[in-house]
This record gives C-alpha cells, sequence and structure tokens, in this order.
C-alpha cells in the first residue's frame, strides 16, 4: 500500500532473465525491503496474483465471520 511504499517497505516479486534481474536488483532495493527472484518471464506476475488471491480470501472470511457475529 501507499504507507509501505513511503517506508520503503515494498516487496518486489521479479520474473525473467536473471542476469536482468541481478542488474535490476540494485533498484529495486531502494524502493523496497523484498526484492524475490521468481523464475522466468511471468512468474513474478503470478506470484502478486496469488498473494492477492490469498489476500482477499483471507479479507472475505473476516467479513463473513463479523457479519455472523453481528447477526448472533
Amino acid at each position: 500500500g501507499v504507507g509501505a511504499a513511503r517506508a520503503g517497505n515494498l516487496t518486489f516479486m521479479v520474473g525473467g532473465v536473471e542476469q536482468e534481474f541481478d542488474a535490476a536488483k540494485e533498484l529495486l532495493t531502494c524502493m523496497g525491503s523484498n526484492v524475490v527472484y521468481c523464475g522466468g518471464v511471468g512468474t513474478g506476475q503470478a506470484a502478486k496474483i496469488c498473494n492477492n488471491m490469498l489476500l482477499a480470501i483471507s479479507m472475505i472470511g473476516t467479513a463473513e465471520a463479523m457479519n455472523l457475529g453481528i447477526r448472533f
């Protein structure tokens, strides 16, 4: 989120050619505290999608639990 970006605590999940990742890693570490090489082209995006899906599932579960608690 915005707070993590301002604090420089972003996580970058990167896919692509490993030598190009190595060249870009120094720049990415200026913007984020976690820079993870995920593999070939597209794997960083796949990891991000999985991360977002897990977050959404967690948020839905929390909302459902709150709704159930309110109704009881």
